[in-house]
């Protein structure tokens, strides 16, 4: 899944959910056979590389480039790619400090469109005195290439429904469309995907750091932004000042072991699921009377009757087909990323309950597919989440292996069970790796800064314990908790505790205390104003960059 637009993904957050995330492929070689150390540096000419900045976007004062870097970092002078930068300058020049890489995280997140569209109203405290920069990863957004599979996400996609279960699943017609998908991506996408690990985008972002004449850069990573974090502190500890790892994953877990990695964030959508309904009972006005006093039942029960019998949804005039079982769980999915879209959940939920299944497709079509209401056609955030991911990602060539995952998650897990087993299949199929990736050890240096990781409790996407992991393997790191819900927690309902803390950080270095713990307040019963607004895909929409970033995260 994409652990944010799926933005961490369970889905890809701020794609994957704007619409919330594996034979043949060679086992990696020991540490001795892939790039472990930060690459020798390249020979900067200012003239020739330096960022050339003009103004663009829609936002005030926000300015691009375009900077080339290597395809293949072993053959600097090789074949080129054009990284797309985004800036919004720093509002208070008297006091700049310098420049704050953002990354939304996917993988696959767009970064670029974001500083476009919202400037300085992005992040306005942290934008005081940094230059904001979004780097588009290569093959991400308006980077070139980039990478689409220009597939239909409902039946060709990883997340293509129906879901498999016990039940249902064909061996040989899975792993055929699973081929045919893969194949698909290939055949489009030629050259750049053996060259889309994490430590490539690490080495572009020190790139774009050198051609911005800044000696050390400040970053902010959300969900799987986190690993190209840590990923950067080891390839490169004497080149940042401060580091926020937000919605952290386990980076061990990610590219090492990554079934276990899925797992594990399976149980943390499921538990958040729970939070929700839970909200629900004890809150039955704010829930719109969605399921009485046991709404786990009711969904359950909505799943298992249109399963047998889907339910119209005629009122979602640009997809009006009924809705099935599938189609709740994934309706279900995003609003998890952000606790702000839980009144959306229950709205969607009790006009299900009267009969009218018509914004649960809006949900599943727009929001988790990707579909684009007036063309039909999809996002290709998953195809980006998929691609960067096999890329790097140790997955076994064993292809029954998968189907024995599969049937354990659909006994394991009651709803989100598609996320881990037989979707990873794809994974064991894909034949393309980067010969570039890191593998760790994921370490930060006691000769640099301290990086702040923050981490929430109850995060669907990147489960808290991923944190703990991080903090302990890095070694030189401080923990900041947020007890609440979500994905990620900068912005996300703790202004005076959690954003306060990380702007102290990353404008004077100071660490918050030891174990500090801070509360999110966004109480469900004051989130009504949400189901009062129109359900426009605009407003859904900029709740959905502003909240829920992408995932690997």
């Amino acid at each position: 899944m994409r652990v944010s637009p799926r933005s961490g993904r369970l889905l890809l957050c701020c794609g994957a959910v704007a619409g919330a995330l594996l034979l043949g492929a060679p086992a990696p070689l020991a540490n001795g056979g892939h790039r472990n150390a930060a690459p020798a540096p390249l020979a900067h000419d200012d003239h020739r590389n330096a960022a050339n900045f003009k103004p663009c976007g829609d936002a005030p004062n926000v300015q691009c480039a375009v900077i080339r870097a290597p395809l293949d970092y072993d053959k600097p002078l090789g074949r080129k790619i054009d990284l797309f930068v985004a800036r919004s300058p720093a509002t208070d020049r008297a006091h700049r400090i310098g420049v704050l890489f953002l990354n939304f995280g996917g993988p696959g997140g767009s970064i670029a469109d974001f500083i476009e569209a919202f400037g300085a109203d992005g992040f306005p405290a942290l934008n005081e005195r940094f230059d904001l920069i979004g780097m588009d990863p290569r093959g991400v957004g308006q980077s070139r290439p980039s990478i689409d599979c220009k597939a239909n996400q409902e039946t060709q996609g990883i997340y293509s429904e129906p879901y498999q279960t016990p039940f249902n699943v064909d061996r040989q017609a899975l792993i055929q469309k699973d081929a045919r998908y893969i194949a698909r991506c290939i055949a489009l996408n030629d050259g750049i995907l053996a060259h889309v690990s994490t430590a490539n985008v690490a080495r572009d972002m020190d790139l774009v750091r050198d051609a911005l004449d800044e000696r050390k850069l400040n970053y902010l990573g959300f969900s799987y932004g986190t690993f190209l974090g840590a990923t950067y502190a080891s390839l490169f500890p004497r080149n940042y000042r401060a580091l926020v790892l937000d919605g952290p994953l386990d980076p061990d877990n990610y590219v090492n072991h990554p079934m276990q990695g899925l797992r594990e964030q399976t149980a943390g959508f499921e538990r958040a699921l729970g939070r929700f309904f839970q909200a629900c009972a004890a809150d039955q006005g704010a829930c719109l009377g969605f399921g009485g006093t046991d709404p786990w039942d009711k969904f359950d029960s909505l799943i298992e009757q249109t399963n047998a019998t889907p339910m119209p949804a005629a009122g979602y005039t640009p997809d009006p087909r009924p809705v099935t079982g599938d189609d709740f769980i994934a309706a279900a999915t995003v609003p998890m990323y952000a606790k702000q879209l839980w009144p959306l959940l229950a709205l969607a939920l009790s006009r299900a309950q009267a009969g009218d299944g018509s914004l649960i497709r809006q949900l599943t079509d727009e929001f988790f597919y990707s579909r684009d209401p007036d063309t039909g056609d999809f996002s290709p955030g998953n195809d980006l989440y998929f691609t960067i991911g096999a890329s790097e990602q140790r997955y076994t060539r064993d292809i029954g292996s998968y189907f024995d995952a599969g049937d354990d998650a659909w006994g394991m897990f009651d709803h989100f069970y598609w996320n881990t087993g037989y979707v990873e299949l794809n994974y064991g199929l894909y034949p393309i790796h980067d010969k570039d990736a890191f593998y760790g050890p994921f370490k930060a240096s006691n000769q640099s800064p301290t990086p702040l990781v923050v981490a929430t409790t109850y995060d669907p996407a990147t489960p808290y314990r991923g944190a703990l992991r991080l903090v302990r393997d890095l070694g030189n790191a401080r923990l900041l908790t947020m007890r609440g819900d979500g994905h990620t927690a900068y912005g996300n309902g703790s202004p005076n505790c959690i954003d306060t803390a990380i702007e102290n950080y990353v404008n004077t270095l100071t660490l918050p205390a030891q174990g500090t713990s801070c509360r999110q307040n966004i109480p469900f019963a004051q989130l009504q104003q949400v189901q009062q607004r129109a359900l426009a895909a605009p407003q859904v929409r900029q709740l959905l960059q502003l909240h829920v970033r992408p995932i690997v995260g």
